[in-house]
């Protein structure tokens, strides 16, 4: 089996969410010689391009995503060990959290997946996060991108909070603010300051992953 077959076909069990068959398939891959970086790129972040793709057009829904995402994880822990040999840097890194007093995390989780499938080290700060932590974690992790996710009214201004900290700390021009959640639109994103909105994951993804692709 030629390094295009067996990476076809890691990508295609990936997509169909098989983490099992991933994670032998890349075992495989590995004992064949085929390098990891080219398993990483080939296979497992070509399958969730993929996943990505059919998630913005409405071919597949969040369930699928999950468990795609799922066996990406598997399939990325089986290459770990050789990727760090291998000196492979991720394409960016990004701290993502839920604004402060709102508590919801499902949308924050899906951009998170969708994020690690692009290849980018995502700081996942959780839920009721602060202006403060969004911005020192930036400073002192080299985040390129703070994505900031709401899905209460009445949380969402603490993003102009956020926008205004970064300026305080003087990170406004190294960072991208990338804003979404159900209650925020394009308009109000413009509106505070920040420098995107995107309506669903797979876009917010596309999004950070072009920025530091950009910035590299």
């Amino acid at each position: 089996m030629d390094n295009k077959a067996i990476l076809d076909e890691i990508s295609a069990k990936l997509q169909a969410g098989k983490a099992r068959d991933v994670k032998a398939l890349a075992e495989k891959a590995l004992a064949d010689g085929v390098p990891a970086k080219e398993i990483l790129e080939g296979a497992l972040l070509a399958g969730m391009s993929v996943i990505g793709e059919k998630f913005k057009t409405n071919e597949i829904y969040v369930p699928e995503v999950l468990i795609a995402a799922r066996a990406m994880k598997t399939g990325v822990e089986t290459l770990k060990p050789h990727l760090v040999s291998g000196d492979v840097k991720p394409a960016g890194k990004v701290c993502i959290g839920t604004v402060q007093g709102d508590l919801h995390d499902i949308g924050k989780n899906l951009v998170k997946m969708m994020m690690e499938g692009k290849g980018l080290d995502v700081i996942d700060l959780g839920t009721d996060v602060s202006p403060e932590k969004f911005v020192s974690t930036a400073k002192e992790e080299g985040c390129k991108v703070i994505c900031c996710s709401a899905l209460l009214t009445t949380t969402m201004g603490v993003m102009k909070d956020v926008v205004e900290r970064a300026k305080a700390e003087g990170i406004r021009d190294d960072v991208m603010i990338l804003v979404g959640g159900a209650p925020i639109t394009a308009e109000f994103a413009k509106s505070i300051g920040a420098d995107k909105y995107t309506s669903d994951a797979a876009s917010a993804a596309d999004a950070a992953y072009d920025y530091c692709i950009s910035k590299a």
